[in-house]
This record gives structure tokens, C-alpha cells and sequence, in this order.
């Protein structure tokens, strides 16, 4: 979503020009960038990963 066509209901102005409180708060809403993923989630796949690595290597080595 972009706010490049939203008017803000507080100062009737476009969003993206950020004039007003409200206005950038929106604004920071919706260009807000978080990780994807959670990084407890990256250590834990990486931990199964490497199990599952240790027992294919006793099976077949």
C-alpha cells in the first residue's frame, strides 16, 4: 500500500507531504520495514538443519 494517494481527515492534506502529525504518523505506518522473519526463527531452522546434517552423516558415513 502506498500513501501517495491518501488525504489525511485531520489537515485535508496528502499524506505523503507529511504537514501534520497525524499525517507522518501514517506515513511512518505504512513505510515501516521490519525483518521478514524473526531471527529466533533463522537460529532455530539453522539448529534443525545442522541435527539433521549430524544424523545423515552417521547413517551414510
Amino acid at each position: 500500500m502506498s500513501c501517495e494517494h491518501l488525504i489525511c481527515a485531520r489537515c485535508s492534506n496528502p499524506v505523503v507531504e507529511g504537514r501534520c502529525a497525524t499525517c507522518r504518523e501514517a506515513r511512518s505506518e505504512l513505510h515501516r520495514h521490519g525483518p521478514a522473519v524473526p531471527p529466533a526463527l533463522v537460529l532455530a531452522a539453522l539448529v534443525a538443519l545442522l541435527f539433521v546434517a549430524l544424523v545423515v552423516q552417521r547413517v551414510y558415513g
